[in-house]
């Protein structure tokens, strides 16, 4: 385990803190700034929203602020920077190009923007927080290769699903077990048929955009969470879209296991989710040694051969600052995927769609995240989930039908797709 704790003390005593940009100010950026707040040997120097009043009001509850100061050029950021202040601006180019920034935080949601956020910050060597784990998924693993060959560290953010799934699959696979399934809970509903009209009264009382909301109701969230852990882990899905069985956590050793067994698996190796588990993340694992399965029984952990491993909580945003300590520390990841994708999140019709139709965004009204094997999704030609936005239909639609690159006119030029066509040719 690292200290992270007396290193950044240490930072904080030698009056060295690690510098932190975050990019996106909504609730998920506000609260890793005012996390940051509450720490020793980090510091919150850039802050970066669409306008510079949501850059400033995404300090408002940090204790550790300095006088925020607006800035529109590098030059006067640094200027600023070096008279003590902190910085809000509209332009992440002050955040990705500062020489008084160690990590960038990308909390913004948007694949073409964190694909730009990421690309300009590996050529000024900066590492890269990705919280956009919807980017993740479509580039993730070039955006891994520029990273490295830039010397800096591309990371999943700490406190998010994917990230404390991989801890446990870490975990698990170092000491030596087999991993069966790689999991969460589902914390809300699923309704695939969700919009931003079911959800708004709900999402109002919750004080959440209500596409936010919706792309967790609608299974999106889910399928993009889980694709991030199949490419970080090499896991696959059973099945399109995942079992998503209903179990408790008592029960998923005895669900989430081979149908020989039990269960209701076709193979072992998987990553799904379960519905009436949350809030948290599992494991189920499994080890053929009489010894341990023993010692397991002696730590009452069952009779076996199958173990649930289960991690009660993950806190979001409020974790995410160990992944800058990580990276900047240490030079490594809290989690990041393979050289290859392994699944893909794809892209389902939710209504039926016309002609001539541009699709709106992740959590909308005209379709929904699920997850498939990459070499299926490459064999079929599925639509990744990450380039559906502003795409035109081509051709009519029935709610219900993966949409393939087929039934569009031509994707929407944009750094993520061109990094996603590089990555098609160069990693397969």
């Amino acid at each position: 385990m690292h200290e992270y704790d007396q290193k950044l003390v240490e930072r904080e005593q030698a009056g060295n803190p690690i510098r932190v940009a975050v990019i996106g100010a909504g609730q998920m950026g506000t609260e890793i700034i005012t996390q940051i707040g509450e720490m020793r040997g980090m510091q919150v120097s850039v802050v970066v929203d669409i306008t510079s009043d949501k850059a400033v009001a995404g300090y408002g509850h940090s204790k550790h602020t300095n006088v925020v100061q607006v800035c529109t050029t590098l030059k006067e950021a640094d200027e600023a920077h070096m008279a003590g202040k902190s910085i809000a601006t509209s332009d992440y180019r002050l955040a990705t190009r500062s020489r008084f920034v160690d990590a960038v935080v990308d909390a913004t949601g948007s694949t073409e923007m964190g694909a730009t956020i990421a690309m300009d910050a590996f050529h000024y060597k900066k590492h890269v927080v990705m919280m956009n784990v919807e980017c993740d998924v479509t580039i993730g693993p070039i955006l891994r290769q520029f990273a490295e060959d830039a010397g800096v560290v591309y990371s999943l953010a700490a406190g998010d699903e994917p990230a404390a799934i991989i801890e446990l699959y870490r975990f698990a696979t170092a000491l030596g077990f087999e991993v069966v399934t790689a999991g969460k809970g589902k914390n809300n509903p699923l309704n695939i048929y969700s919009n931003p009209d079911t959800e708004r009264e709900k999402a109002l009382q919750r004080k959440m955009n209500p596409a936010m909301l919706c792309e967790f109701v609608d299974g999106s969230k889910t399928a993009v969470e889980m694709a991030a852990v199949s490419n970080a882990t090499g896991l696959v899905c059973d099945i399109r879209g995942m079992h998503a069985a209903h179990a408790t956590v008592d029960e998923l050793k005895h669900v989430f296991i081979p149908k020989e067994d039990g269960g209701i698996l076709d193979r072992k190796g998987i990553v799904d989710f379960a519905i009436g588990v949350h809030p948290g993340v599992f494991l189920v694992v499994t080890t053929d040694n009489k010894r341990i399965q023993d010692g397991m029984v002696q730590r009452d952990m069952g009779e076996g051969p199958y173990y649930t491993l289960y991690r009660p909580y993950h806190l979001c945003s409020i974790e995410v600052p160990l992944t800058v300590a990580q990276c900047v520390l240490y030079g490594e990841s809290t989690g990041h995927p393979k050289a290859r994708l392994t699944s893909e999140c794809i892209t389902i019709a939710k209504r039926d769609l016309q002609a001539g139709e541009q699709l709106d965004g992740i959590g909308g009204y005209c379709y929904r995240g699920s997850i498939e094997q990459y070499s299926v999704a490459k064999a079929e030609k599925l639509l990744p989930l990450g380039l559906a936005k502003g795409c035109v239909v081509s051709k009519d639609i029935s709610r219900d039908t993966p949409i393939t690159y087929d039934m569009i006119e031509a994707v929407p030029e944009g750094m993520h797709v061109y990094l996603r066509n590089i990555q098609d040719v160069r990693l397969g």
